[in-house]
């Protein structure tokens, strides 16, 4: 049975700033644990402590079973790794430095076919298969079919960036739910899945043995699987025995306790400044009163080295301001528009004012519909393959809220830069007006940091500031919620109430799809049509692989 125990763990910033500190936590074969906390808290770095990628100063980590890691980046992968790339990079180490020695081999055959290149290549034969490699093929079969309807052979070269953000995550969470290591550490494993993913990850959860560490912000999902929940917040974490149906409950209950303690500790520090207060005067006028001053003055040393309970959470505040504005009675008019190889033919019109959720399976073209909707405004050449017609009404103005956060012209860049600058039709901001806006989204203590350096839900709050800067007047967001964490999610919804203009979202998350009027769904079946209700039971489009 897998296990995994922490203790005492810490992380300071660059900048100087305690993440958390005096982090624990305990899992054991058969539970699931769930992380939450605000976006920026630390879950992911202490994810990292955890797994080994980052170190921590204070603690130790303890792991018996073998450890299998999903990083957050799964679902997201747009460079030219393949499938087996990615497999491998999820796989032991051990197993992916005799792959790499293998890979680096085989190059070198086909340069140099001497007898010391073959007997170098003998020798990482024999190293790849004593790693299990070729054990683990065997293993990968299983899973391709299973996630992508084909075998591995078939899938092993292809890229990634091809498979929807769901299908990658499927391919690696099967990867790991059927691999050999018992401790799993899931960096929000639901994003990008669609609800019957999101089910059959449920389902597995529920099933399985291993000893399950795991970030996530979809509550249906906690409150079907979490065995106990570990909170990051005010610096520290705590842990909640219990599932997530009563976690906010105890969450009240322990800071309501923590409270009453600060406003005693208080109290009680009062006292003790008082009483040394009272015996220095009384030290002043009798020497024979120096040992009690003294032993006053020890007494509230002791007592502040102790140091005071921990503060409680401030309460995180966003505050998107989505204006838009008016525009033509008719947004978005689709006639007989086919995402070619994806969908069949469809119609659709969506008019001022509606609110339009997206549906339908990974890979179905949800995604690339939405971004066939943020070309039209542009003259430059459309990317997503299309016949028919799609086209804006007048005076709509789209922004595109990026599913996988991609953004390689903001690397390296901080997010004070970016505002600064202004882009496509945004004007640049000077430095104090870059930090009102950036405080509106708890961001204003990240403006110096890169964008790509955010945690993915402080990345996805950028990009609503984004979007609120930009003017638009058709707000397409792909995924909006998979990053955001409770508080941030309900500020969306909210200022998404109030914007004036046309919002269309692709979403699996049926808590935020409940907010909308209209439901278009992509259909197995390659038809993609309106409904009156959310469907959620879509299976993957049937098409070749």
């Amino acid at each position: 049975m897998g296990h995994l125990d922490a203790t005492g763990l810490s992380c300071t910033l660059p900048d100087g700033r305690v993440l958390f500190r005096d982090a624990a936590l305990r899992v054991g074969g058969g539970q699931v644990v769930a992380v939450v906390g605000e976006n920026g808290a630390g879950k992911t770095t202490l994810l990292k402590i955890l797994s080994g990628e980052q170190s921590s100063p204070d603690g130790g980590v303890s792991v018996q079973g073998g450890l299998a890691v999903m990083p957050q980046f799964v679902g997201s992968v747009r460079d030219d790794r393949s499938v087996r790339d990615l497999l491998l990079a999820v796989a032991p180490p051990a197993l992916r430095a005799a792959a790499a020695e293998l890979d680096a081999v085989e190059l070198a055959l086909m340069e140099t076919d001497d007898e010391p290149t073959q007997l170098r290549y003998a020798v990482a034969l024999g190293e790849y298969d004593e790693a299990g490699g070729y054990t683990t093929e065997v293993l990968w079969d299983t899973v391709t079919v299973a996630a992508l309807g084909i075998g591995f052979d078939t899938a092993r070269f292809r890229e990634v960036r091809t498979l929807s953000g769901g299908e990658q995550k499927r391919l690696v969470l099967e990867a790991l739910l059927r691999g050999r290591e018992q401790v799993l550490l899931l960096d929000e494993p639901d994003n990008y899945l669609d609800v019957p993913g999101k089910r059959w990850l449920e389902q597995r959860l529920a099933e399985s043995d291993k000893a399950v560490l795991l970030i996530s912000h979809d509550r249906e999902l906690l409150n079907a699987v979490a065995t106990r929940v570990v909170t990051v917040e005010a610096g520290t974490t705590w842990t909640h025995p219990a599932g997530f149906a009563t976690w906010h409950a105890a969450r009240e209950a322990r800071w309501e306790r923590v409270a009453e303690l600060q406003r005693r500790w208080d109290e009680e520090h009062a006292k003790l400044i008082e009483l040394v207060r009272l015996m220095h005067r009384a030290a002043v006028v009798n020497p024979g009163m120096a040992s009690r001053y003294r032993a006053a003055q020890t007494r509230l040393r002791k007592f502040e080295e102790a140091g005071p309970p921990p503060d409680p959470p401030k309460t995180q505040r966003v505050q998107p301001r989505l204006r838009g504005g008016r525009t033509g009675i008719r947004a978005i008019t689709c006639a007989r528009l086919e995402l070619t190889g994806l969908m069949k033919p469809f119609d659709v019109e969506v008019f001022f004012g509606d609110r339009l959720a997206v549906l339908g399976s990974n890979g179905s073209g949800k995604s690339h519909f939405l971004r066939l909707l943020s070309e039209e405004d542009s003259a430059a050449e459309k990317t997503v393959a299309h016949t028919g017609v799609c086209k804006l009404g007048a005076r709509v103005v789209p922004g595109l809220f990026a599913q996988t956060h991609h953004h390689p012209e903001w690397l390296g860049r901080t997010l004070v830069d970016i505002l600064w600058h202004g882009e496509d039709g945004r004007a640049g901001l000077d430095r104090g007006a870059a930090a009102s806006v950036l405080s509106r989204y708890g961001l204003a203590a990240s403006g110096e940091q890169r964008f790509e350096t955010l945690s993915g839900g402080q990345q996805a709050r950028f990009q609503i500031l984004l979007l609120e800067l930009s003017g638009a007047t058709l707000l397409l967001l792909d995924e909006p919620t998979d990053n955001l964490d409770l508080t941030s999610a309900e500020a969306l919804q909210d200022a998404l109430e109030a914007f004036e203009g046309t919002v269309v979202a692709v979403t699996h998350d049926r808590w935020f799809a409940r907010s909308f009027d209209r439901f278009l769904v992509f259909r197995s079946d390659g038809v993609v049509s309106e409904v009156d209700e959310p469907v959620w039971d879509e299976a993957r489009v049937d098409r070749a692989r």
